[in-house]
């Protein structure tokens, strides 16, 4: 018989999942501040003042707002009910199995490619300064050394992410404060003011057309802002390591993103060619900043390294989740000691090193299509996040309201919005020339992910007696000594 995908799955819960409880309040702060702040916006920013001219400030902050919707959306749901797996378990109540386990898997399929791209950019920039190291021996050390920290323990994890992320928050305080002095005119033979903004061509000198075009590859910067809602299972307070996070989203995508491009194209011409190469250096070269290559590529490869200890973890713990509800092999749900599910660590890191040696063997061909197969993954994976809270939060409204102690601002009508805006950014990535090959391969990454669905669906159909519980229902049902509902009593079960 067919399932019903709208068929209600088990309730979420908090689970005593085993995972360690080993991030402290620091980590969790650190994560959620430095987890915005990736390569892209170091180098890839430059893309975007290229295309949108000084008016890629007003394409930030429209993709920011985005981000800041979703994450609020994100942030009610994770407040109100804590779960190992976070949103991947939230598309699984509010949409249906087939939504859950495609939601999840998309999830992990991004991070896994993430992992191969930042270990093979790491390298690059290790080979600037080791010219004669092969690129695939620099990357495989930088995959090892980071799979080996998360395979320690998830405060390992933590300690690492603690300091790149202290690192990238200092670089970019730094950047702004330098570039303020320079505006004010408080810096030697600086030229005050913002004439820059308008003097080449104006604010908007390729049209407004290209600011919203700009849009898309802003909005997929953002990415990683939802990773403290996943970590915060392995922390001591999950719902307010959430909240504090979530509620200072709004500081950090205004100040790291908005007032970095702020500074870069009030102090350099946007049209200068460095800009288009590297932003940040040529904003600091203009200030005469010595060593500012060196600075720069130390920069960017701790946002390289955090990105690459985030996506272990990451990958690593969605994995487990998925295999509560019987959507991934249950093989990876062994834990060590110190509650950490090496096994699944250790599957994210596969694709990585196979990466690793397809970019040294087929660069063009092999490592192309992965580097392309996840380019709108991540927005597949926000716009099912805002499609979820719309259906959880009609529920907890109607069964126990006093669990929404973090509500998205001007429900339904803002949800719809933002849902709204974020298909906008996903049909323009679907047309816009740059970024067509990326939607349509990411497209069928999905595909590929809905078939393993089907598969997976028909074959429990077909090993099981009639009449008995689905596995993967049964690897989610209550268990009495080992969970507890979160803010709802037991006739209150969604």
């Amino acid at each position: 018989m067919e399932e019903d995908v709208t068929s209600t799955p088990p309730p979420v819960r908090t689970q005593d999942s085993g995972l360690g409880k080993g991030l402290k309040k620091r980590h969790m702060n650190l994560i959620a501040l430095g987890g915005v702040i990736g390569a892209g916006l170091f180098v890839g920013s430059g893309v975007v003042i290229e295309n949108a001219g000084p008016a890629a400030i007003v394409s930030f902050l429209i993709a920011g707002v985005i981000t800041l919707l979703i994450m609020r959306m994100l942030a009610e749901m994770a407040v109100a009910r804590p779960v190992v797996g976070s949103f991947y378990v939230y598309a699984r109540e509010a949409l249906g199995n087939r939504a859950g386990f495609s939601v999840g898997w998309m999830y992990w399929y991004f991070f896994v490619i993430v992992v191969a791209v930042e270990a093979i950019a790491g390298g690059r920039i290790l080979q600037l300064y080791l010219p004669s190291a092969p690129l695939w021996i620099l990357s495989l050390g930088l995959l090892v050394i980071l799979t080996c920290t998360n395979l320690v323990s998830a405060r390992s994890f933590g300690e690492f992410e603690y300091w790149f992320s202290s690192i990238k928050v200092i670089a970019i305080v730094l950047f702004l404060g330098l570039g303020a002095l320079w505006i004010t005119g408080l810096w030697p033979d600086s030229t005050p003011g913002v004439a820059n903004l308008v003097s080449h061509g104006g604010f908007a000198p390729l049209g407004w057309g290209a600011v919203l075009a700009a849009v898309v590859p802003c909005v997929a910067f953002f990415t990683g802002a939802e990773i403290v809602t996943i970590a915060a299972a392995e922390s001591a307070e999950p719902k307010k390591a959430v909240a504090r996070a979530m509620r200072s989203i709004v500081v950090r995508i205004i100040t790291f993103y908005v007032g970095s491009i702020f500074v870069v194209v009030a102090v350099v011409p946007w049209s200068t060619e460095a800009v288009g190469v590297s932003p940040y250096a040529a904003a600091l070269s203009a200030l005469h900043i010595p060593g500012v290559a060196t600075i720069m590529n130390i920069v960017i490869l701790t946002a390289v390294l955090s990105c690459l200890n985030s996506a272990l973890y990451t990958s690593s713990r969605m994995l487990f989740a998925l295999t509560r509800n019987g959507d991934a092999p249950r093989m990876f749900t062994h834990l060590s000691r110190g509650g950490v599910p090496r096994r699944a660590i250790l599957a994210g890191t596969v694709i990585g090193y196979a990466s690793v040696v397809a970019a040294f063997v087929s660069p063009d061909l092999v490592f192309s299509f992965l580097v392309n197969s996840y380019g709108a993954v991540a927005l597949f994976v926000y716009l099912m996040i805002a499609l979820s809270q719309v259906a959880l939060r009609k529920k907890l409204e109607a069964q126990d309201p006093s669990a929404l102690s973090l509500k998205m601002w001007l429900f339904p009508w803002l949800s719809y919005a933002t849902i709204g805006l974020m298909g906008a950014v996903i049909a323009a990535m679907a047309v816009l020339p740059t970024t067509r090959s990326q939607f349509w391969l990411s497209v069928v990454t999905l595909v590929f992910i809905l078939i393993g669905y089907e598969f997976r669906r028909r074959s429990r159909a077909g090993a099981e007696p009639q009449g008995t519980v689905p596995a993967a229902e049964e690897a989610s049902a209550p268990n009495p000594e080992a969970e507890q509902l979160v803010g709802v009593s037991a006739r209150e079960q969604l």
